[in-house]
């Protein structure tokens, strides 16, 4: 993320323009853009994916408490927060609404992937603390995106009625994507006698028509992607193969893509000198909002402080999957470059400091696989076979 921004006239363009259109040639601008926008519907894809709805289903009530925390706090200070910066920040004939509602969806943000990567590293993540937080965070992605379509309904629809439209349209697709696994699997299932590389192109092929059809919807083709992730047959071997070898391909090679399209409508030199203040309360509502109804809600379900310090601290880190929703909603027009390079900057300072913060609140801590010393239990904790960390 931060090198994108870097590549663009934030530092590059800004020190040595010169070097920055030999790097990047105008010419060359238009390509990037597509490849980036298709690294990213594949990305939409594999979140999706990773999204195991299964276990959302048998979370406990404590994860669907703090999850519900984590959002529902930041979601109402964001609003609250945008109502005020409306008139300053705002693009020209945006409605408040949309406004409004999108830019508390973009502070309830939390980047699972990161975070999943974040606990791997430092052998958290099959941990009664690692198992917990990916529970909250899977959950408050699952609502998180569910509340970007219904407002990406409302900004792109010219009236309350076509929103609801768009809303019922894409309920509909969901639903037909689901009713679908049974044949999609068995489909998969013979493509895979002849190789994987025709599951790996079936699956791009299913994601592209769903994009094309939230797309002719009115909703952002990135939610088509999604949602061919999060319903496609789970337990298929070669699914996992396709996945993995698209993952190894994507993320690291075509996403940066994305990443220097997104610096390069990143430009801190010509935010204003006023709305520097903005940036300031942006970041504040950020972290306090995220971590004090995360923190708070697993306070309230019995979690000594310690974890939820934790909790809170993790469910801070927005990561990859804030930027894209920012691009989303600026592609949509929904918010100004001059919000949007505001929200950049938010997204890496809080992706930025989790891991430090987690080292930190970790360190000379008890067995993070035990449960809470306040007597949370361990059946209000997600089952995790094989936790011996």
């Amino acid at each position: 993320m931060a090198v994108g921004i870097l590549l663009g006239p934030s530092l590059l363009g800004w020190l040595a323009p010169g070097v920055q259109h030999f790097l990047l040639p105008p010419a060359v601008l238009p390509y990037t853009s597509v490849l980036g926008n298709l690294a990213l519907l594949v990305f939409l894809f594999l979140i999706g994916l990773n999204l195991d709805l299964g276990a959302l289903r048998a979370t406990r009530r404590a994860v669907a408490s703090v999850a519900a925390g984590s959002i529902l706090l930041p979601l109402a200070l964001g609003a609250a927060l945008a109502l005020a910066m409306y008139p300053a920040l705002a693009p020209p004939g945006v409605e408040q609404l949309p406004f409004v509602l999108f830019a508390g969806t973009a502070l309830s943000i939390t980047a699972f992937p990161v975070l999943a990567r974040i606990l791997t590293d430092r052998g958290l993540a099959t941990t009664r603390l690692g198992t917990f937080a990916l529970a909250c965070a899977a959950t408050d992605d699952a609502l998180a995106w569910c509340l970007l379509i219904a407002v990406t309904s409302l900004a792109t629809a010219g009236s309350p009625m076509d929103a609801l439209t768009a809303l019922a349209l894409t309920a509909a697709l969901t639903a037909a994507l689901a009713a679908a696994r049974p044949v999609v699997k068995r489909t998969l299932e013979r493509a895979a006698r002849t190789s994987d590389d025709l599951v790996t192109v079936l699956l791009v092929t299913e994601l592209l028509l769903a994009a094309c059809a939230t797309d002719r919807i009115g909703v952002h083709p990135a939610i088509g992607a999604f949602l061919v992730g999060a319903t496609v047959p789970r337990g298929v071997p070669t699914v996992e193969r396709s996945a993995a070898r698209l993952q190894a391909v994507v993320v690291p090679v075509l996403l940066p893509l994305f990443f220097v399209d997104t610096g390069l409508h990143t430009d801190l030199a010509a935010l204003p000198a006023g709305q520097w203040g903005w940036a300031a309360l942006v970041l504040a509502v950020a972290v306090m909002g995220k971590w004090v109804g995360a923190a708070g809600a697993a306070r309230l379900a019995g979690c000594d402080w310690r974890w939820s310090a934790l909790l809170g601290t993790l469910m801070n880190c927005r990561g990859i999957t804030e930027i894209v929703v920012l691009g989303i909603g600026l592609q949509l027009g929904v918010i100004s470059a001059n919000l949007f390079t505001i929200m950049v900057v938010m997204a890496v300072v809080t992706t930025a400091a989790t891991a430090p913060l987690l080292d930190r609140l970790t360190r000379n801590a008890p067995d993070l696989n035990a449960p809470s010393p306040a007597g949370v239990p361990v059946t209000a904790l997600p089952n995790t076979p094989g936790a011996t960390r």
